[in-house]
């Protein structure tokens, strides 16, 4: 199990994830990084998510991949 970051940011600012999530592998922490960013978007808010990107570091703070909340969401109406 490796210990993985999911921090998120935008033009204006930074949500850091102090607490991590344990992970078998690439695969599980794309899954992760993926459910991470649905649930973020379905909470309420007036928040425009697509200009977000998730950051998915290592123990050493080493980024792993990026995920732009964009590639989640698709493209706007």
């Amino acid at each position: 199990m490796t210990q993985v970051y999911f921090h998120c940011s935008n033009m204006r600012g930074v949500l850091m994830d102090r607490r991590g999530s344990s992970v078998a592998g690439l695969t599980e922490a794309c899954e992760a990084a993926t459910r991470m960013v649905r649930s973020l978007v379905a909470t309420v808010s007036l928040e425009d998510w697509r200009d977000w990107v998730l950051h998915v570091s290592d123990e050493a703070g080493e980024e792993i991949f990026v995920l732009p909340f964009a590639f989640v969401l698709g493209k706007s109406h």
